[in-house]
C-alpha cells in the first residue's frame, strides 16, 4: 500500500510501498480502507518532532482518517465490516480508569493515538480499534467527515467545556481549520462571535460563516479592539503561538473563560497574573479534542446541515508541499487528503 511516512523529524516525508497492517488477534482492532485523511496542524508537530514527547521514526502520521472496515480481528464484532468510519486521535483508551468511566475518556493516561504512538491515516490501509471509531452517518461526506474528526470535534468541545450561553461574546484567536468551525459552533449556542486572525482572507471566511466582529491583529491590537466591544466572555486560542494566548488572557472581561486548545511548538508558556485573575474571576481551562459521543454529535449536526466544512483536496503525494501551505497560510481551512 501507498504510505506517507515520517523517517526523520528533520526531513521531509517519504512516500512508500509499505505492507497492509496485519490485525493482532484479541487487540480489538480493525483494518481499514482509507477514503480521505484530513491535515491537521498536530501531524505537522508530529512529524517535525515538536512537542516534548514525541513519535518515535519511522510512523505514518494522520489522525482524521475516514473508510470503510474491510476486516475485524478476533473479539471484535463482524458487523463492523463495511461500515464507514472515523479515526479520530483518541484511538482508543482504557475503558476502565475513572476518566473513561465518568465521560473523560480524552484524559485516560493508557490513551493510544493515532498517527503518533500507533501508525495513522497517511496510508491506503490503516489499523484502528473498535473502542476508538465512531460510524459516519450517510448524511456527511468522507470529505466533509475527515476535518470533523478533529478540527470539528475539538473545536465542538472547547466550546462545550467553555459552557458558552446566548449573547456571551466568544473571541476565536485563529480562523483556519479549527477557527472556522469554532466560530459555527459558537454561534450554534447563541454565542456573539469576534473573529480574531492576522490574516484578512481568513477574517472574510469568518465574516461568510457569520462572525459578528472581525479583527486583524496584524494592523489592530486585538485586546484594545475586543475591549472596545465590552470585552470577551470566552476566548478560544486556536493559533499555534504563544503570543495570542496572551492576548486572549488580557481580552476577557470579568468572569471571562480562556480556553486554551492550540499547542505551539516547544511547550510555551504564558504568564498568568494572580491578581487580576483572582479578583477578575477569570478561569483557564485547558481543552484537548472530544469523546466519541462528542464525535458523533458533531456529525449529527452536519448531517442536519447546521455547519459547514471549508476544504481543498489533494493527492497524499503532495504531502510535504501541502505541509509548507499550511505553515505558511496558503490555505483557507482544511486540507485533505484523498487515497
Amino acid at each position: 500500500m501507498k504510505a506517507a511516512v515520517v523517517t526523520n523529524f528533520s526531513k521531509p516525508l517519504e512516500i512508500r510501498e509499505v505492507p497492509i497492517p496485519d490485525l493482532v488477534p484479541g487487540s480489538g482492532q480493525m483494518l481499514v480502507r482509507i477514503e480521505t485523511s484530513g491535515l491537521c496542524h498536530t501531524d505537522i508537530h508530529a512529524a517535525h518532532g515538536d512537542w516534548p514527547v514525541k513519535p518515535s521514526p519511522p510512523f505514518i502520521p494522520g489522525h482524521e482518517g475516514i473508510g470503510r472496515v474491510e476486516s475485524v480481528a478476533d473479539g471484535v464484532s463482524p458487523e463492523w465490516v463495511g461500515k464507514r468510519v472515523a479515526i479520530p486521535w483518541l484511538g482508543s483508551a482504557c475503558g476502565n480508569c475513572g476518566y473513561c468511566i465518568s465521560g473523560w475518556e480524552t484524559l485516560c493516561e493508557n490513551q493510544i493515538n493515532s498517527g503518533y504512538s500507533v501508525d495513522g491515516a497517511y496510508a491506503e490501509y490503516a489499523l484502528a480499534y473498535a473502542n476508538g471509531v465512531v460510524e459516519v452517518p450517510d448524511g456527511v461526506s468522507s470529505v466533509d467527515a475527515a476535518p470533523l474528526t478533529c478540527a470539528g470535534v475539538t473545536t465542538y468541545k472547547a466550546v462545550k467545556v467553555a459552557r458558552v450561553v446566548p449573547a456571551e461574546r466568544v473571541a476565536v484567536f485563529g480562523i483556519g481549520g479549527l477557527g472556522h468551525m469554532a466560530v459555527q459552533y459558537a454561534r450554534l449556542v447563541g454565542g456573539l462571535v469576534t473573529a480574531v486572525d492576522i490574516e484578512q482572507s481568513k477574517l472574510d471566511l469568518a465574516a461568510e460563516l457569520g462572525a459578528d466582529h472581525l479583527v486583524n491583529a496584524a494592523e489592530t491590537d486585538p485586546v484594545e479592539a475586543i475591549r472596545e466591544v465590552g470585552g470577551a466572555d470566552v476566548a478560544v486560542v486556536l493559533a499555534a503561538s504563544p503570543k495570542p494566548f496572551a492576548q486572549a488572557y488580557r481580552s476577557l472581561r470579568r468572569g471571562g473563560r480562556l480556553v486554551m486548545v492550540a499547542l505551539p511548538a516547544d511547550d510555551a508558556a504564558i504568564t498568568v497574573p494572580i491578581f487580576d485573575t483572582v479578583l477578575g474571576g477569570i478561569s483557564v481551562i485547558g481543552s484537548i479534542v472530544g469523546t466519541r459521543a462528542d464525535l458523533a454529535e458533531v456529525f449529527a449536526l452536519h448531517a442536519a446541515g447546521r455547519t459547514r466544512v471549508i476544504t481543498q483536496t489533494r493527492s497524499l503525494d503532495q504531502v510535504n508541499e501541502s505541509f509548507d501551505d499550511v505553515l505558511n497560510g496558503r490555505v483557507p481551512a482544511r486540507l485533505v487528503f484523498e487515497l
